[in-house]
């Protein structure tokens, strides 16, 4: 009798358990789940197979195809590929891919409009120690410019299973923003996606804060509890899609706080901050402040936590420049 393995739902402590919390790793298992459900689906490497690529290439070797350290290569395979027909994962550091291959993501992929999905690992300061040539912060601010990208950043393993399950039926270039390390989980089994509609994870009437991406939506639903026992209520935002941005939520949470606070590990130029503030100046100006990593390399070394922390973007950081927005707005 042939035994019948049950998949554990997505986000339950059993599939924790299986998978961890690594979005890198999930993303690869979402690609593998996408290719089973969609023979379109193939599985591009940058030299990264050992991240859990391997187990794609083990059951569709016809459709892995590791391309080495060469991104524009890369790219560009990728883009043949979707012009055929096929739905193309690529997975490299983000910071090569838009920017060493940006030529290439803008005409192959955005210029043609071809199903080309990017999975950038390594984003914003998560290489650490490696320094400001493996450091990301400027890839929201490229892939947002590029028309008709999608751009998602998940918070945790959960959502980035899911949107890269989302992303593979979406039709059209798609950049999805990855760490590289296991990060603190935010969403649970009854958690659900949708491309364009962010994610409301806390409600409060004093300030809003609007976040995106591994580490950083759990840093700052931390200062939120952290705010809510001095008595400021914040409602929070998992903006999970960057573009298209959820306007309407947007506008409806800055209308209600009359405050809203961005935080992202990327620049403050072009980023998350910049998406809501073009929709805010717009539709419903109110006070805003942008936190995010400062218009600089970083020339000090040191781990992931420390850079975090050196940007303000670890829980106390997070939390005084709150309280500092709320003494001089409201």
């Amino acid at each position: 009798m042939t035994s019948v393995v049950v998949e554990p739902a997505c986000g339950s402590t059993a599939w924790v358990e299986r998978y961890g919390l690594s979005a890198v790793d999930t993303c690869r298992l979402a690609q593998l789940h996408a290719a089973d459900r969609d023979g379109r689906v193939f599985s591009l490497e940058g030299d990264l197979g050992d991240f859990g690529g391997l187990r794609f290439a083990e059951r569709y070797p016809g459709r892995f195809l590791d391309m080495g350290i060469a991104e524009a290569s890369l790219i560009g395979a990728a883009a043949g590929l979707a012009l055929r027909g096929k739905v193309a994962f690529v997975n490299t550091f983000g910071s090569f891919a838009l920017m060493r291959a940006c030529e290439q993501v803008r005409l192959d992929v955005a210029y043609h409009r071809t199903n080309v999905k990017i999975a950038g690992t390594f984003t914003g300061v998560a290489a650490g120690f490696s320094g400001p040539t493996h450091h990301c912060g400027e890839d929201l601010a490229v892939a947002r410019s590029l028309p008709g990208m999608t751009v998602l950043a998940p918070a945790d393993a959960v959502s980035a299973y899911q949107l890269t399950l989302a992303a593979a039926q979406l039709d059209g270039p798609v950049y999805l923003r990855l760490g590289v390390e296991a990060t603190p989980q935010v969403y649970d089994e009854n958690a659900t996606f949708e491309i364009g509609r962010g994610n409301v994870l806390a409600e409060g009437a004093d300030v809003t804060l609007v976040a995106a991406g591994l580490t950083t939506v759990a840093t700052v639903l931390e200062a939120a509890r952290q705010l809510a026992a001095r008595g400021v209520h914040a409602t929070v935002i998992d903006l999970h899609t960057i573009k298209p941005v959820d306007e309407e939520l947007l506008v409806r949470s800055a209308k209600a706080t009359g405050l809203v606070v961005t935080v992202e590990e990327h620049s403050t130029i072009g980023g998350l901050g910049g998406a809501v503030a073009d929709v805010l100046a717009g539709s419903c100006p109110v006070p805003m402040r942008m936190l995010g990593l400062p218009d600089a390399f970083a020339h000090d070394v040191g781990s992931y936590a420390d850079q975090l922390a050196r940007c303000g973007l670890d829980v106390p950081g997070v939390r005084a420049a709150v309280e500092s927005a709320l003494r001089r707005w409201k």
